[in-house]
């Protein structure tokens, strides 16, 4: 099999960062020089995805705007001699085919993988949370894209996680599959669960890669946790169905979507960045005299 779509759900409504977010969808918060999505963008353009659908909502219409062409502010840029920013624009409006779909309730993430069904078709299709940013190593897309084209089956990823955050996660049965280090086969999975729910550590962390089976699963999937249409409800199902492996993928990931973690992406990023490593580093390091003083 092979993937070559992309769906990123971010039709979220952000009420874990208002007031900010009333107005400015927490996609397009800037991490340095560029919003939080144009990284998820990337890294699913960089993993060989060629067609993305972007998932929003009636307050979102900014996000179609900031991929799409702004000939009048690059033809100001080259009038000014300043080439290299308005090919900057106009690569970014050219990553990828990236067409947009509005969900008009927001259910769920499993209702949003739901609503990609005509766009993915008979197709295998990668997801990528709209607030997550994963950093370093290969791109996490493309280590699930391996292990999917690998074993012709749906994938996730997973990591690890502290058994006392775990109930905000979710939590993974699996086992070995020889000769993997890596790669496990997914054999249940429960949302947010109690302690005594618990399977193991092991939680999906905002990437997956579905074959069409998810739709028939998510089709007849009842509410749960919250009362909205769990993805990992209809993940859980699908395992019974058919091979879901879980990858314990490189990286690490940034949750863009809380406050702090949304303030610890512009730091990482930001001490990474040409533009602004040194300038913070000093910044942080006459901060934390003045502190001690």
């Amino acid at each position: 099999m092979k993937v070559r779509k992309a769906l990123i759900p971010a039709a979220g409504l952000g009420t874990r960062m208002l007031p900010e977010t009333k107005t400015v969808p927490k996609e397009m918060l800037p991490i340095v020089d560029k919003p939080a999505i144009q990284y998820v963008v990337e890294e699913a353009v960089e993993s060989g995805i060629e067609e993305i659908l972007i998932l929003t909502n009636r307050s979102k219409a900014v996000m179609e705007d900031y991929f799409d062409y702004h000939p009048e502010l690059e033809s100001k840029l080259r009038n000014a001699g300043r080439i290299a920013e308005a090919d900057m624009l106009r690569k970014v409006a050219d990553m990828a085919h990236i067409t947009f779909m509005r969900q008009k309730q927001t259910l769920g993430l499993g209702h949003a993988v739901l609503c990609a069904r005509r766009f993915a078709g008979d197709e295998p299709f990668a997801v990528l949370l709209g607030d997550d940013i994963m950093k370093n190593g290969p791109p996490v897309t493309a280590q699930l894209i391996r292990a999917a084209e690998k074993y012709n089956c749906s994938a996730v990823g997973a990591r690890h996680v502290p058994l006392d955050v775990i109930h905000k996660y979710c939590s993974l049965r699996y086992e070995d599959v020889p000769g993997e280090e890596k790669i496990k086969r997914l054999l249940a999975a429960i949302e947010k669960p109690r302690p005594e729910q618990v399977y193991t550590d092991f939680a999906i962390l905002g990437r997956y890669v579905f074959t069409p089976g998810i739709f028939d699963v998510l089709e007849n999937q009842m509410p749960g946790y919250g009362g909205e249409i769990q993805l990992t409800d209809a993940i859980d199902g699908l395992a019974r169905r058919e091979k879901v492996m879980a990858v314990d993928f490189d990286g690490r990931r940034f949750d863009t979507g809380s406050m702090t973690g949304y303030l610890e992406t512009v730091l990482e990023y930001a001490l990474e960045s040409p533009k602004t490593g040194k300038w913070l580093r000093d910044y942080i390091l006459k901060k934390a005299e003045e502190f001690e003083k």
